[in-house]
């Protein structure tokens, strides 16, 4: 390594790093960190085995030491499959399997199944220019060590920040782009004062949808994580299997004790959107026919898990989108993230956002292929922001 003062060990589980040394190095410029980012989320994902070896994600977690002192953390896996990951690299494994070269394992650093941007390495503040530059080069060797000791094709590192990226890319990683929708709340008042923003004929499409959940006399309750009942919970699950089984073919990657634990660990970041038909008699009062899972921290909304029992027209808008947009506004946050992909939200104000990963690539003729591939996506992904933006409703840009 370049510094002999650093040191870094490899953990296969979350549960033997500090809590509390894990949640502060991954705070960014004295804020508590992304929700997803959190200690407790990753081992959620642990102890519920939604994330584990029997699933194909093999904790590794890579810690760095300066003189007994934990400085860095980034959380990392060796995985078997591509799954649950959205930086979507199935050619590149095909294209290996038709050249008779294994792709899997690989590593990966990323927070699973969630294609969330955030801090993959969590880096302590107190440490000067030089030594953060050192960190991240002894980092990157270790994973090429790792790459060439193992025999893991090579490692990935996904949803990072662009300044992340751009310090990985400077140390050979290739970076690759994606887009994303985001909702940014730009001094709103009220939700009425977002649509005022935007021209007559996009302000009325939103207006009509709005309209048509209100006549089906739904309930949209939001709940703090310390109130969800177990019926919640379970209701709340089914719409999620439910649904992800209508889309996928499977019941979905996560299991109730996964969203239960969050419920009792992350209670100040989770909340609990309950649609309810309230147009029933006594008998068939507070039928749930849909329901999301939202997490926040101090700037950032993200809705996540959304499910449904029940078809109404319009209805993942109002629940998944426009209510969001209401409790940005209400609560002062400043981005609403609900969820990857998606382009028919740009119709309904969010706004197109660059995503980063970064890889390398260990096999030369391989490496030299997907950086010609990633060149190449790179600049559809910069001709596709400069057209998306276009699709504003926004006064200015219709």
């Amino acid at each position: 390594m370049e510094n002999q003062e650093f040191r870094i060990e490899f953990a296969d589980e979350i549960a033997s790093i500090p809590a509390e040394e894990w949640n502060l190095l991954m705070s960014e410029k004295g804020k508590a960190c992304c929700p997803f980012n959190r200690h407790e989320y990753l081992s959620a994902l642990e102890t519920s085995g939604a994330a584990s070896p029997k699933t194909g994600w093999t904790p590794m977690h890579l810690t760095v030491f300066m003189d007994e002192k934990r400085i860095a953390v980034m959380p990392l896996y060796s995985k078997m499959h591509s799954y649950g990951e959205y930086v979507f690299d199935w050619a590149w494994a095909q294209a290996y399997e038709r050249n008779q070269v294994q792709y899997y394992p690989k590593l990966l650093s990323a927070i699973p199944f969630t294609p969330v941007t955030g801090a993959r390495l969590g880096i302590s503040q107190a440490l000067e220019t030089t030594q953060v530059e050192a960190v991240w080069s002894n980092i990157v060797n270790a994973l090429n060590q790792r790459l060439e000791k193992d025999g893991f094709s090579g490692w990935h590192c996904l949803f990072l920040p662009r300044q992340q990226s751009a310090r990985l890319a400077k140390r050979q990683a290739l970076m690759r782009t994606g887009t994303q929708f985001h909702w940014l709340n730009r001094g709103y008042t009220s939700f009425e004062d977002f649509l005022s923003r935007m021209s007559a004929r996009k302000r009325k499409n939103i207006r009509k949808e709005r309209d048509k959940i209100s006549q089906y006399e739904l309930k949209f309750t939001f709940i703090d994580a310390c109130n969800i009942t177990d019926a919640q919970w379970q209701s709340f699950y089914l719409c999620y299997q439910m649904t992800y089984a209508k889309r996928s073919g499977h019941y979905g990657y996560l299991n109730l004790s996964f969203f239960k634990t969050l419920g009792r660990t992350m209670a100040d970041s989770v909340k609990l959107l309950i649609v309810e038909e309230s147009n029933q008699d006594v008998a068939t009062a507070n039928l749930v026919v849909a329901s999301a899972l939202y997490f926040k921290s101090a700037t950032h909304l993200y809705g996540r898990y959304w499910g449904a029992l029940q078809d109404y027209d319009a209805l993942h808008y109002e629940a998944c989108y426009y209510t969001g947009i209401e409790y940005c506004i209400k609560h002062g946050l400043a981005v609403f993230d609900a969820g990857a992909q998606g382009e028919h939200k740009l119709a309904r104000g969010f706004e197109p956002m660059i995503t980063y990963s970064n890889h390398e690539i260990s096999h030369p003729a391989f490496r030299e292929a997907i950086e010609a591939f990633t060149e190449q996506e790179t600049e559809q992904i910069r001709r596709y922001m400069k057209d998306a933006v276009k699709l504003l409703p926004f006064k200015g840009e219709d």
